[in-house]
């Protein structure tokens, strides 16, 4: 009876961002591309990068600064919004003492009326006390109307303070986006090869070594996660010695290569 051979399916191990480069030198080799193919897609991966951070730098702050107003610009908008809501509550306010007046006036009318058919000054007097009460809760009531209609000047000066304001960031920001489309217009053709490029060569390179890649661009100043040999004997990255050892199998393109000083991948001058 024929026996029909198990498939062993291989365990990845999850990628650890604190991982040595030497766990990352032992799967370097274990790939469908050789490890000089992987070496080259990897030089290319940053050429490309290399080229699509030029093309960034053109736009210098231009983004932070279209970003940052956009962001002032809303942050104004929402306080106008927040202003006209505390206007719009002292027109209620306003509305709501007018007529707690007119309430006031009526009562004022019934308690006069009742004064030509007292019958007594002890009831004069009661009548009297109500109606200076009334009158006096009416002058409140004005006085909260007069506070009400102040407020209300005061924030509608502050609105047409920010729109003022709103109108001069927004002239910034129309030059700011004029000047920004320039430039990604006259690079967007660029920019779009290169990223093609640059997808390309990341979709051959396995997850383990891109996460080292990014890892490596994003400590160093000048994001050069690959270099080559310098001056024969340096690292293209920090500029430290090389051992001779270490030179021939960088040569060799046999195997991924780490400076042991800045942590860069050093690759041949033969892969370019």
């Amino acid at each position: 009876m024929a026996t029909t051979a198990k498939k062993i399916k291989k365990i990845e191990t999850p990628i650890d961002e604190r991982e040595t480069f030497v766990s990352l030198q032992k799967s370097f080799a274990d790939s469908e591309l050789s490890v000089e193919e992987k070496l080259k897609t990897l030089y290319e991966l940053q050429a490309a990068d290399n080229e699509l951070e030029k093309i960034f730098q053109l736009r210098g702050e231009l983004p932070v600064e279209v970003s940052s107003l956009e962001e002032e610009i809303s942050k104004f908008e929402a306080k106008i919004s927040g202003l006209e809501s505390l206007i719009a509550e002292y027109g209620n306010s306003i509305e709501a003492n007018k007529k707690e007046i007119m309430d006031f006036d009526a009562e004022i009318v019934k308690y006069q009326k009742q004064l030509e058919n007292i019958a007594n000054s002890r009831e004069f007097d009661s009548i009297n006390k109500e109606l200076e009460n009334l009158s006096l809760l009416r002058q409140i009531s004005e006085k909260h109307i007069g506070e009400a209609k102040e407020a209300i000047e005061a924030r509608q000066a502050d609105i047409e303070n920010i729109r003022e304001r709103i109108g001069i960031r927004e002239e910034d920001l129309k030059a700011k986006r004029e000047e920004l489309s320039v430039i990604v217009e006259s690079t967007a053709k660029e920019e779009e090869e290169l990223q093609e490029k640059r997808n390309a060569c990341a979709a051959k390179i396995d997850a383990r070594t891109m996460s080292a890649y990014e890892r490596i661009r994003a400590s160093v100043h000048n994001h050069l996660a690959v270099v080559t040999v310098y001056n024969g004997d340096a690292c293209g990255g920090c500029f430290n010695t090389i051992t001779p050892q270490r030179l021939v199998d960088i040569a060799s393109g046999k195997k991924l290569i780490i400076c042991e000083h800045c942590g860069r991948i050093i690759v041949s001058d033969e892969v370019k």
